[in-house]
């Protein structure tokens, strides 16, 4: 997650967007003043800072559910003012309000049957094991990114939600607005060599599978229409 003071931005990172990738190509305009969470491992030229703090927990506190109310007050008591997949809603009322309101916030979001193979493959690895794709939908963590930068009554928090499939002409339109150069390409591919089957998704799921990413992700295909 990035604030630039700079150019006046707020990146919400969501999972498997390339979002490290962003992070990384974004920091190099960054200067002393702006807040940059932590990446692990660590990626230069990026670099950590102004990410730790404390902050009246209170109004976020008395909006969240108890559960997340008792997160939000071991965030607080840990100074973990922001984090590296902080939430809009997080953010939104860690900062002032007038910083919120006028500075460009964007996040990435990408088909979910594409998201939860390249999930799947970066959990599998992670846990150096021979977990099949079965295996990981009964795991129950599934990589949902609406509550990164939606409300919790499903409105939309950003100002743009910039499309993984058409990453790099979407990005340069975001960056042209807020005047950082780019060339049409990040230049880095972070965290991006989890994968070893590299098949379409469409011939790697069964119909059955199809049908179970389409159901516990209906929130996000309704939202931006994603197709199999």
């Amino acid at each position: 997650m990035i604030i630039s003071h700079k150019y006046k931005f707020i990146f919400i990172k969501t999972v498997k967007t390339a979002g490290t990738s962003i992070e990384v190509y974004l920091s190099q305009f960054c200067d002393e003043q702006d807040v940059l969470t932590p990446i692990y491992p660590a990626v230069a030229p990026h670099k950590a800072q102004h990410y730790k703090g404390y902050w009246n927990p209170i109004p976020e506190m008395t909006k969240a559910s108890p559960r997340e109310s008792m997160t939000v007050l071991g965030h607080w008591l840990k100074r973990k003012k922001f984090r590296n997949h902080a939430s809009a809603v997080n953010v939104k009322h860690r900062i002032p309000k007038h910083i919120w309101n006028s500075y460009f916030k964007f996040c990435v979001e990408r088909n979910p049957w594409d998201k939860t193979l390249s999930h799947y493959h970066m959990v599998r690895k992670r846990q150096n094991s021979n977990m099949t794709l079965e295996q990981y939908f009964k795991q129950g963590k599934l990589c949902f990114n609406y509550p990164k930068y939606c409300d919790e009554k499903g409105n939309v928090l950003v100002d743009r939600v910039v499309s993984y499939e058409a990453l790099n002409s979407q990005l340069a339109e975001v960056f042209n607005e807020l005047s950082i150069p780019f060339d049409g390409s990040l230049g880095v591919r972070a965290k991006g060599n989890y994968r070893d089957d590299h098949r379409p998704y469409q011939n790697v799921y069964t119909a059955e599978q199809r049908r179970f990413v389409a159901q516990a992700f209906s929130r996000e295909i309704d939202m931006h229409r994603y197709v199999f």
